[in-house]
């Protein structure tokens, strides 16, 4: 498959230094060390706006109608809604990318900012590692108050890892449940504008230290999630699953990310039965494999089947993944691709977190050289979905190759980048395979795979 990538002009950005996932507290803006004034802690939001301004100021060129909402594509949505859910996977929106396609991106993708905007990390706040808001006002505060769209839900995910405590905060840590995303519904209004009543879940990325821990669990478990099918073949990253799965194990405790989410997603579908529905899952990093989780749990369920009806209606299931990592193996991907799962996944070529986990064993080395694949091919991961692809590093501060604020900001701009086409995957995997093909006749089976799996836990290693 060929994918689309942008790539920037060369000219010199100057973007705020801001990490969402290379930080514990990633609002928080750290400056030089010979520096000795204390950190600035600024949202989110301003961030974007900063990034926006620096990418005015630094090409010297005033904000043109690229820029801007395409009112063309207002009376496109209601009729296109399937297709920009992905319902043909995209075919001819992706490549070259359709204007209308772009606008929905950055549409989901500022609803994902919304959960960094919202979420405290003031250790002295009585919300500490919670939503600063309400459930009615979230979406106003953050600058969404005309999405159209209704909190009902909030999610929360415990990770199943005994860890320090982050910072301290005044509130005793009774629970180690962390605010992770929303659930929100289309009004009316919005629901005729986008031509069905839109399930909206939105998942935000690493933020505290358990978060971190369980995204380093590489290992590949069974996902398990159907009991009445197991399905042994289909393997998900283990930390993930963790957070998806773990509750607090007491009595009264915090249920798991997954019944949360379930539960809420069956109540909406069932208060709107019979209306045209569609659940749009989105995240960045972490969150884009949390999205991808629940998408493949509520498909692999049935939930998104009203087996009552004559034609038995399905709702649709698509996720916006932003800089989203790998989640499972190929056994995963193919599933995924047997129940309609759409997966639309927004990379930079230079993003380190979306090469992971799997730098080495994953779908571009399954077969070599396409004659042989490798005994242990099940235990490769593989992305799942179309991925559209960007090209951004030339900036004073290399962590912003994985900021969602960046890839918002490029989008929102597309006239500034340059397009061209490249083959899907990156120099190095074929450098690597390669490698691996001319010397492999030096190996057997089990030297090539340990060599491989150090491999991967050196490159993961650098993730800290």
């Amino acid at each position: 498959m060929v994918s689309k990538m942008l790539r920037l002009p060369n000219i010199q950005l100057n973007f705020p230094t801001f990490s969402s996932d290379f930080l514990p507290k990633p609002s928080i803006i750290r400056f030089n060390e010979g520096n000795l004034t204390a950190p600035k802690v600024i949202s989110t939001k301003e961030i974007s706006k900063n990034i926006a301004h620096s990418v005015d100021t630094s090409t010297n060129t005033t904000t043109d109608r690229s820029c801007s909402s395409n009112n063309n594509n207002i009376e496109r949505l209601a009729s296109m809604w399937r297709e920009v859910q992905g319902s043909n996977n995209w075919e001819n929106l992706a490549d070259p990318l359709d204007s209308l396609l772009r606008e929905e991106i950055i549409r989901y993708g500022e609803f994902v900012a919304a959960c960094y905007d919202a979420f405290d990390l003031d250790p002295n706040s009585k919300r500490y590692l919670n939503c600063k808001y309400g459930k009615k006002r979230m979406l106003r505060e953050v600058g969404l108050g005309n999405s159209g769209y209704q909190v009902t839900k909030y999610i929360y995910a415990t990770p199943d890892i005994n860890v320090f405590h982050i910072g301290v905060n005044n509130i005793g840590s009774s629970s180690c449940g962390r605010w992770i995303g929303y659930i929100a519904v289309s009004n009316d209004e919005e629901t005729k504008r986008l031509g069905r009543r839109d399930v909206l879940v939105t998942f935000r990325g690493t933020v505290t230290s358990p978060e971190w821990i369980a995204n380093l669990m590489s290992s590949l478990t069974p996902a398990r999630l159907d009991p009445h099918n197991p399905r042994p073949q289909v393997k998900v990253e283990a930390g993930f699953l963790s957070l998806y799965t773990s509750n607090e194990g007491e009595k009264f405790g915090l249920e798991s990310c997954r019944e949360q989410l379930l539960s809420e997603v069956g109540k909406v579908l069932n208060k709107y039965k019979g209306e045209e529905m569609s659940i749009t899952l989105a995240g960045h990093s972490m969150g884009s494999a949390l999205a991808l989780l629940l998408a493949y749990d509520i498909s692999e369920l049935g939930l998104n089947r009203d087996r009552l009806s004559n034609n038995h209606t399905i709702v649709p299931v698509t996720v916006f993944s932003f800089g989203g990592p790998r989640v499972g193996n190929s056994g995963f991907k193919e599933r995924c691709e047997d129940l309609g799962v759409k997966v639309l996944r927004i990379t930079n070529v230079n993003d380190p977190i979306t090469k992971l986990p799997g730098v080495f064993l994953n779908e571009h080395f399954r077969v070599l050289g396409g004659w042989y694949e490798v005994p242990w091919s099940c235990s490769c991961y593989a992305h799942v979905g179309v991925e559209i692809l960007l090209d951004f590093f030339k900036m004073h501060n290399p962590s912003c190759v994985h900021d969602l604020g960046t890839y918002l900001s490029l989008l929102k701009c597309p006239k500034r980048l340059q397009v061209q086409r490249e083959e899907l995957g990156i120099d190095f995997f074929n450098r690597a395979k390669a490698f691996v093909i001319s010397r492999a006749q030096n190996f057997n089976a089990l030297q090539l795979k340990n060599a491989a799996l150090n491999m991967v836990n050196l490159v993961q290693s650098q993730r800290t």
